[in-house]
């Protein structure tokens, strides 16, 4: 905590500094948005070079005026927080004062620019996220309150914790990880009991995108049990998306990627190739819209994408077929399908990427 209160008195003071000299005091922090300031390392994911372009919050221009008297209001009370060692959500701090703030977006990028700006990670500036994220299966882990949480019994599922950092004691049997795009698959892999009867195992869903506390607790059991990662995704340019930031990071966020990604996630399904083998029919499948067309072209152009060959040919597929699946699609085939046979068989035949 006395590094993060020095950070922001460092700060305040260039601040003051830059007024008694009678200059407009300036906030610079790299520019987290762009890919020039981004390396892809294998063992790391996306993170951030360390001489990067960087951009400048002025207290004299009318377009940042606002933004700079908004991080130095958060950063007030970030200050606080640390003090006292008390916590708040990102939510807490919009509803302090919502006039102020005029939404909940600008609130997270300012945080998140902060964060940057100090090079310090967003928990140690006592500030929560609101967690979407859920886990189920063999696991059990004591909360920093010193709550116990117990995933192992049968079908109960739990919200991924607010503050990852402070859980200790993990215990698990689980012989691997499976990371599930959608709510909806991981409550249905639930009913069948998928976490015991093939083997004991994990579940993780982030609900869609992975909020931080998500990929964090990935993160967390990947260092605490080695076991194998697996993502269970839609066949479709937003499914790839969300398995990318699991295993390799986000732009916004590579100055933190020590912490969030697990370069050796594997990509189990829903395969492009998938499709084909399994001889799904084309009136269930769905075709591409203008927006899928250039979100698989980014994609593809990325620095991971070249040193996957396999994924490459994957993405090459759904390309060419212009046709995207939802898992759900399997259930033509049967309604356990999911279950029964097409996640025991990967697993066993090692039909992942």
């Amino acid at each position: 905590s006395s590094e993060v209160l020095e950070a922001i008195e460092n700060v305040i003071q260039g601040v003051l500094e830059s007024l008694a000299q009678k200059k407009a005091p300036v906030l610079t922090l790299a520019n987290r948005s762009d890919w020039r300031n981004i390396e892809f390392k294998d063992s790391v994911g996306l993170q951030m070079i360390p001489r990067c372009t960087t951009k400048q919050i002025r207290s004299d221009c009318p377009r940042s005026a606002q933004k700079f008297a908004l991080m130095l209001k958060i950063l007030s009370m970030i200050y606080k927080m640390v003090q006292s060692n008390t916590y708040a959500t990102k939510r807490d701090i919009y509803y302090s004062d919502t006039l102020l703030f005029g939404s909940q977006s600008v609130v997270d990028n300012i945080i998140n620019d902060i964060s940057c700006m100090l090079k310090i990670p967003r928990r140690s500036l006592h500030i929560l996220s609101t967690t979407k994220g859920f886990v189920a299966g063999n696991l059990s882990y004591t909360e920093e309150d010193g709550t116990k949480v117990n995933c192992t019994c049968g079908a109960t599922v739990f919200t991924v914790p607010s503050n990852v950092q402070g859980i200790k004691n993990l215990i698990s049997h689980a012989k691997f990880m499976l990371i599930v795009e959608k709510d909806a698959t991981f409550q249905r892999l639930l009913d069948d009991d998928f976490c015991s009867k093939l083997s004991p195992c994990i579940m993780i869903t982030g609900r869609g995108i992975p909020d931080l506390n998500t990929r964090l607790l990935v993160r967390k059991l990947w260092d605490t049990f080695q076991i194998p990662i697996f993502t269970l995704m839609d066949a479709d340019p937003h499914g790839i998306e969300i398995m990318c930031i699991y295993k390799y990071g986000s732009v916004s966020m590579s100055f933190e990627a020590h912490h969030l990604t697990v370069p050796s996630i594997k990509w189990l399904g829903l395969l492009p190739s998938d499709l084909e083998r399994l001889n799904i029919r084309k009136d269930v499948l769905i075709p591409f819209t203008k927006q899928d067309q250039n979100k698989l072209a980014s994609i593809q152009k990325r620095p991971y994408i070249a040193c996957q060959p396999m994924w490459k040919k994957e993405l090459e597929i759904m390309a060419a077929s212009k046709l995207k699946a939802e898992i759900q699609v399997l259930t033509s085939l049967s309604s356990d399908y999911l279950s029964r046979v097409y996640l025991p068989n990967k697993l066993q035949f090692g039909g992942w990427l």
